[in-house]
């Protein structure tokens, strides 16, 4: 064999070798989705998704996480309240993040991704833009675009054939019904009243496929039972949830509570007829009255402007079209200082809105919203109590 083949054979050796050694060394990449069970508190309670990056090559083991932002942001809480805080991607140790969640004894789960070497080029190339300071602040919209969504699309647009992710939930489920699935397993009555006021109706729309990946779990679960492709290569679970569930006092409920304070109207009301023809006693209940129906209706009132300032004053997409704001209306705030005038506009006022309320409560689960049942006996106070003050105006008239 001449010295010329020789030297040729050798150089197409060193090629396929080199080429080898490129093809197994760009695999060395392991891309996993994390996530995490819910937690105790409400901006846990609906769980949290990362990404893991696994690099052989390079000795690292990173974790980018979409779910970040940072209490010093100017200006921190009114940003909050309108919908208008950036979030942002944060880059950090896996070893660092899974101690953390660990000691808050969060579930945590990795499905690592059945992605061809050069999608999980595509996927790492990607974060990697996205982690730098002019690309990693984004519009958080915790339905439509957050910690959880950006990952789906990132790994959706990242993978040949693109996945048909499923329906994890049921078809006719609404954004708000899913939101009350987690709230009530993590038994937060109270932030479910919250939340059912301050959300509008576009809330009760029924969630797409899609849509409904806007839950961490509910991602994870899709990934497993994606149809039209394989998206998962194994599943391990890392920590297991390991917390108990925070208990309430059976009778510290919201529909419970909204019944007592109806109830409480009512005694002091009797306690008045009772005592009614003792001049003094009759006096003192009836400046108790007095007084909390100043109290009630100032409240409510105060509630309709948030509710307004909500709908219009932020970015929040869902606190629009808030059908709550017929029982809180703002016109309270001025009734709560009127209605001892005994004007005639405030006669007309409490009879119409005493009308409202009750087709309000007789078409209750008629509504284009779905109202919060433990509202129903406050609404019935409202009623109740402009009814009172109109007649007490029809007898001093």
């Amino acid at each position: 064999m001449t010295t010329k083949k020789i030297v040729t054979k050798l150089v197409f050796i060193c090629i396929f070798a080199l080429l080898h050694f490129v093809s197994f060394a760009q695999d060395r990449l392991r891309i996993s989705l994390i996530t995490l069970s819910p937690g105790l508190e409400l901006n846990e309670a609906f769980g949290h998704s990362a990404i893991r990056v696994i690099d052989s090559n390079a000795v690292t083991d990173h974790v980018y996480n979409y779910g970040t932002f940072d209490f010093e942001d100017p200006n921190f809480y009114l940003k909050f309240i309108k919908g208008q805080l950036r979030y942002y991607v944060n880059i950090e140790s896996f070893n660092d993040f899974i101690f953390y969640y660990k000691q808050m004894n969060r579930g945590i789960t990795e499905q690592e991704l059945n992605v061809t070497a050069q999608e999980k080029r595509n996927i790492k190339n990607i974060l990697n833009e996205n982690v730098k300071e002019e690309n990693k602040y984004y519009q958080y919209e915790f339905f439509k675009d957050n910690c959880t969504t950006r990952l789906r699309d990132i790994i959706s647009k990242n993978h040949n054939p693109t996945a048909t992710l499923p329906t994890v939930m049921p078809s006719t489920f609404t954004y708000r019904n899913a939101i009350h699935q987690y709230l009530d397993k993590s038994n937060m009555p109270w932030s479910k009243l919250g939340i059912d006021i301050l959300l509008g109706a576009k809330t009760d729309a029924v969630m797409t496929n899609t849509e409904q990946e806007f839950l961490p779990d509910n991602l994870m679960l899709a990934l497993d039972y994606c149809t039209n492709t394989k998206m998962v290569a194994n599943t391990k679970i890392l920590n297991y949830w390991g917390r108990p569930k925070k208990v309430s006092p059976v009778l510290f409920q919201p529909l419970y509570c909204s019944v007592g304070l109806l109830l409480l109207f009512l005694c002091l009301h009797y306690k008045k007829i009772r005592y009614g023809s003792t001049q003094v006693v009759s006096n003192t209940m009836q400046a108790i009255i007095r007084n909390f129906d100043i109290a009630l209706f100032f409240i409510v009132g105060i509630l309709g402007v948030l509710l307004i300032f909500m709908w219009w004053g932020t970015d929040h997409s869902m606190t629009k079209n808030n059908y709550n704001l017929i029982w809180a209306s703002p016109l309270f705030i001025w009734y709560a200082f009127s209605f001892a005038k005994k004007t005639n506009t405030v006669k007309k006022f409490s009879l119409y809105a005493a009308i409202i309320l009750i087709l309000l409560v007789c078409f209750w689960f008629f509504m284009p919203q779905q109202l919060n049942v433990a509202l129903i006996p406050i609404v019935i106070l409202l009623a109740w109590r402009l009814l009172d003050n109109s007649e007490k105006f029809v007898k001093k008239s």
